[in-house]
């Protein structure tokens, strides 16, 4: 038994904006209310906790702010695989320090996630992390772009959607067949948007920055062409297509348009793609690499006002550990990608909310209640008889992004202070961050 006493809830599923308590038995809450005394929590003690003998914790969390437990609908655990990177065990606690309490995990491991095995193993391990694993499986057979995988099978084992995340799918008449058979699942497929036609070095902005470092670059034109093509096939075959982490202000209004024309398209949205621009690559170096790659300071406000708007329905880290070693490398050779799962709702605070962009509870609903919603999981809301997965934090507290739990630590924000600290996670009604023995890798 948990009871939460003085928190700011905002829960966006409820419009609930105010303070109040919250009673917590098992994996449940089963109160909510402007005030709850340690005695009538007694009372409303389930008979099986109460014969156990289970005690009454109490958490004050005067001054902070409880919001349902975050969603990331675009995580990479590189498990199995790579684990020197991250595993599933360390990327889950990396999330509970983020106040993440369910992660979909992308399927570009080794061995992919193209079979009932690989993905099995994958739930499996996760299931017996403190918090909520779920995965995706791969569009086609080996990330090849040839073969559709047995989305059906797949779909059974706990697939909660599909993508090839990592590279495009090329073909447009895999693309549509992939799309009708998603859509007979009634699950998302989602596409990573980079043509290589129009790159000669991916993770670095043909502009400005791939001038910089005299290379060529990943021209805007590679994102912008298939975007096109996939929300006019999502159209025609009436799946659901999300858009993966979005960089350009052409792409954002093709989903705008899209939308408005009704096709059933969703597009998420990196917290580095609304913090920062091709100038972060030429200060960070190979720490600011990612695909998409880091674009200019209109495309950053555009996808500001795609957020805003909600032409871009989620925000999503794209968390992609890397070693120490290989970002030493020299930029076109290292990999691109950064870790994000402990700095994105402090990024979220600092960037959307404090500039007044958006509020608090449309920050809260980009990253719990609409993902969860995208891909019908329970979760991403505060109920009474719903799951207690929540955060606790304080959004004016400033605290220093030192040492992350995960495994790698490929981040720009390292060392630097931000804003918005998390005191606690709290998943399946137990608390999973602070947590006494839990030490960083």
């Amino acid at each position: 038994m948990l009871l939460i006493q003085n928190a700011h809830l905002i829960d966006p599923a409820s419009q609930t904006d105010g303070l109040r308590d919250i009673l917590i038995a098992g994996e449940k809450i089963i109160k909510i209310a402007d005030h709850i005394s340690p005695e009538e929590a007694a009372a409303h003690t389930p008979d099986a906790s109460r014969n156990n003998g289970d005690p009454l914790a109490i958490l004050n969390a005067k001054g902070l702010t409880a919001v349902p437990g975050l969603v990331d609908a675009h995580v990479h655990f590189r498990d199995p695989g790579f684990t020197y990177k991250e595993d599933i065990e360390s990327g889950a606690r990396a999330a509970a320090a983020g106040g993440v309490t369910t992660v979909v995990l992308m399927a570009n491991t080794k061995p992919c996630v193209d079979n009932v095995d690989t993905l099995r193993y994958v739930l499996e391990k996760g299931a017996k992390t403190p918090i909520h694993v779920e995965s995706c499986a791969n569009v086609t057979v080996g990330m090849k772009g040839t073969e559709l995988v047995d989305m059906k099978a797949l779909h059974a084992a706990g697939a909660v959607g599909f993508t090839d995340d990592g590279v495009p799918l090329l073909s447009e008449t895999i693309a549509r067949a992939a799309m009708k058979a998603a859509a007979a699942e009634g699950v998302p497929i989602s596409f990573h948007e980079e043509n290589p036609a129009f790159i000669q070095n991916n993770g670095i902005n043909a502009g400005k920055a791939s001038a910089h470092f005299g290379i060529g670059g990943s021209d805007r034109q590679a994102e912008i062409d298939m975007v096109r093509r996939d929300v006019r096939l999502a159209g025609e075959t009436g799946a659901c297509v999300v858009i993966q982490h979005i960089s350009t202000k052409e792409a954002v209004e093709l989903v705008r348009r899209a939308k408005r024309e009704g096709a059933n398209v969703h597009a998420e949205a990196a917290p580095h793609h609304f913090t920062l621009t091709e100038e972060a690559v030429i200060r960070y170096g190979t720490l600011a690499k990612m695909n998409p790659p880091l674009r200019e300071e209109a495309d950053r406000q555009a996808i500001i006002e795609g957020l805003a708007d909600g032409t871009i329905d989620m925000i999503a880290t794209d968390h992609a550990p890397h070693s120490a070693e290989e970002k030493r490398r020299p930029v076109t050779e290292a990999p691109s990608g950064i870790i994000g799962l402990e700095t994105s709702l402090a990024l979220g605070i600092s960037e959307l909310v404090d500039t007044g962009r958006l509020s608090l509870m449309q920050l809260i609903d980009r990253m719990a209640l609409a993902p969860a919603r995208l891909y019908g999981l329970d979760a991403g809301y505060l109920a009474e008889g719903g799951p207690a997965d929540l955060v606790l934090f304080d959004p004016s507290e400033e605290w220093t992004a030192g040492r992350f739990y995960s495994r790698s630590q490929n981040s720009p924000f390292l060392g630097k202070t931000l804003k918005g600290k998390i005191h606690a996670t709290v998943c399946r009604g137990k608390v999973v961050y602070p947590l006494g023995g839990q030490g960083k890798d």
